[in-house]
């Protein structure tokens, strides 16, 4: 049986392969923004399942992913009512950061499985998606730490302009939830979803 991730993210590979489970990679060429506009505004945690499940369908329409089980996921940090994804520039981290430090948000990940084997084969032609929420309290950060982080170009390219597994973990004081959600995958919502579609995760430990 093969489980295939449907990311770019090193640090969802990463997690899946420290909890054991075997999976490769396959990205999805999904434009998240023609999705958004698509389906309208929504808030921060349908927008994550919105994401993750066009990156899922989207891989599980592909020859490879026959016969596989494809689990998309997309993370949407929600600070004061507003969705942010990944900033991009240094500019709008640099705000975001300013506004975030000493207060905190909340990082909405989606998952979404799609079961690709032959129904004949123990197929259960589920699709199926939950989102992983976790509290993220950041410390009063000073503008120089809020400088040399902007300048490592971490917090350009992750949701919320921020990382809990490395550089920007030392800004964060605590985490209320599942902690793997704010690295972006919860291995124990994907233990549910696969449980959905009549796999145990145990059946994809390495």
């Amino acid at each position: 049986m093969t489980l295939i991730l449907a990311s770019a993210s090193p640090a969802r590979t990463k997690l899946l392969s420290n909890a054991g489970i075997a999976h490769r990679v396959l990205v999805s060429d999904v434009d998240e923004d023609a999705v958004t506009a698509r389906y309208g505004l929504t808030d921060p945690h349908d927008t994550a399942l919105l994401l993750a499940r066009a990156k899922a369908e989207a891989v599980a329409s592909l020859p490879e992913a026959e016969g596989a089980l494809v689990l998309g996921c997309d993370s949407v940090f929600e600070f004061d009512g507003e969705a942010h994804g990944k900033p991009w520039e240094a500019d709008v981290a640099r705000e975001r950061i300013r506004r975030m430090s000493g207060r905190h948000g909340v990082l909405h990940t989606g998952h979404w499985l799609v079961d690709c084997r032959d129904t004949d084969d123990d197929g259960s032609g589920a699709t199926l998606g939950a989102v992983s929420s976790a509290e993220v309290h950041f410390a009063k950060l000073l503008d120089e730490e809020i400088e040399a982080y902007i300048a490592t170009g971490e917090p350009l390219q992750v949701a919320g302009s921020f990382t809990i597994d490395s550089l920007g973990g030392a800004f964060i004081d605590k985490v209320v939830g599942d902690p793997h959600a704010v690295v972006g995958l919860s291995v124990s919502t994907l233990r549910h979803l696969l449980a959905s579609a009549g796999v145990g995760v145990t059946s994809l430990w390495k």
